[in-house]
């Protein structure tokens, strides 16, 4: 494949979500991407849904969505000639991805020093629930229960009282992004060193590194955050209003742009409750109601159009089918299609990294458990040579 990593090889023992979306940015980027699936099954996402699709309703589309630029191989980790397959694919490799929980790769006779004899280049990205060591390093970790206990729920919701998830499985594909570029640094430092080194993230390190000013309120500022519904903690008017059809999002992130909005609302921007950030975030639940009265005489598009004129930041609250169907979203590449061999013609959410000058990159689909047993031994058996 084209791409900045069109080089580099990666072996993909990972599964379910965080893993598999570290190593399909990294096939993104050009790399070949070995997934080494249990031959029972494969990978549990596999059996995640609904939905599912394809003439037998048995293909998830959960399992799609992470692993598209892969070739699978079915592989018992736990035999004698799997794991000499997986020696020899070490061997052959630049990057091994897993995310077991800590010390079940050792378990199966592959622990750090053992890879690094058989290929001392190698770069190992691990990914665990909240991390492989500490008091709780052996936890097992899901999304959810990731987003409970790194603090990001009690930020999300209507009310402190009431905490929520996030909707998408942040810790997954934050651990998966962060892990991802993770490793581009260790190939990076590979140039000079010629020696490969573990990377190590969780679902616990890629919440509380999301923290941002939510996590200075409290370590600075001595204030512990909590959930403010649809407006910003900090800034105001920040946040989704109600008008005369629905909702809508205005973002007035400093005082020019809440002067125009103060005009096309006619509310005096001056008034002392509103005359700055500060004055306007302790008023906020009477600004909401102010800006909402005015906003109530007119439709969503009349007030977006004039916000757009005026260079306010705003947007509508889009359902997913309105997002891919949004010609800015497929402008960005943000849609792929891919031939997938009992599909057809698919559409999958696309990178969302681009290059200057990189044309002709195209993506294959997610692979079939074991679709790639013969190739990738025959390009095995041809490296070794």
């Amino acid at each position: 494949m084209l791409g900045p990593l069109g080089d580099i090889v990666v072996l993909d023992l990972s599964r379910a979500l965080a893993g598999p979306h570290a190593t399909q940015m990294l096939g993104d980027l050009g790399a070949r991407v070995i997934k080494v699936e249990h031959p029972d099954g494969g990978d549990e996402s596999r059996g995640w849904g609904p939905p599912f699709v394809g003439p037998d309703h048995e293909i998830s589309t959960y399992f799609l969505a992470a692993n598209r630029n892969k070739q699978s191989i079915a592989v018992d980790l736990k035999s004698p000639e799997g794991k000499e397959l997986i020696e020899r694919l070490v061997a052959q490799s630049d990057v091994l991805v897993e995310n077991f929980r800590t010390g079940v790769l050792d378990r199966l006779g592959f622990p750090v020093a053992r890879l690094h004899e058989l290929n001392p280049r190698l770069v190992v990205l691990s990914i665990t629930g909240f991390g492989h060591d500490g008091p709780e390093g052996g936890r097992p970790g899901y999304d959810q229960i990731a987003q409970g206990e790194a603090g990001l729920m009690s930020l999300t919701g209507p009310s402190r009282d009431e905490p929520y998830r996030v909707g998408a499985s942040v810790a997954d594909l934050l651990a998966g992004i962060h892990g991802a570029y993770g490793v581009v640094a260790a190939l990076y430092e590979r140039e000079r060193t010629g020696k490969g080194r573990v990377v190590r993230t969780s679902l616990l390190a890629a919440v509380t590194g999301v923290h941002s000013y939510h996590g200075t309120a409290w370590t600075v500022g001595g204030q512990v955050p909590g959930a403010n519904g649809n407006h910003h903690a900090s800034i105001a008017p920040y946040g989704a209003f109600r008008c005369a059809d629905g909702m809508l999002q205005i973002a007035a992130a400093n005082e020019v742009q809440w002067k125009k909005v103060a005009s096309l609302l006619d509310i005096d921007p001056h008034i002392a409750k509103y005359a700055t950030n500060r004055e306007r975030f302790a008023h906020r639940d009477e600004l909401i109601a102010d800006m909402e009265k005015a906003l109530a005489a007119h439709d969503r598009a009349h007030w977006l159009a004039r916000l757009g004129e005026a260079g306010v930041p705003a947007g509508a609250i889009r359902s997913l089918d309105e997002v891919y169907a949004w010609e800015q979203t497929r402008s960005q590449g943000l849609l792929v299609e891919v031939d997938h061999p009992v599909l057809g013609t698919i559409e999958l959410p696309g990178p969302p990294l681009r290059f200057d000058g990189l044309t002709g990159m195209t993506h294959t689909a997610p692979p079939a458990l074991g679709q790639h047993d013969g190739d990738v031994l025959r390009w095995l058996e041809e490296r070794e040579r």
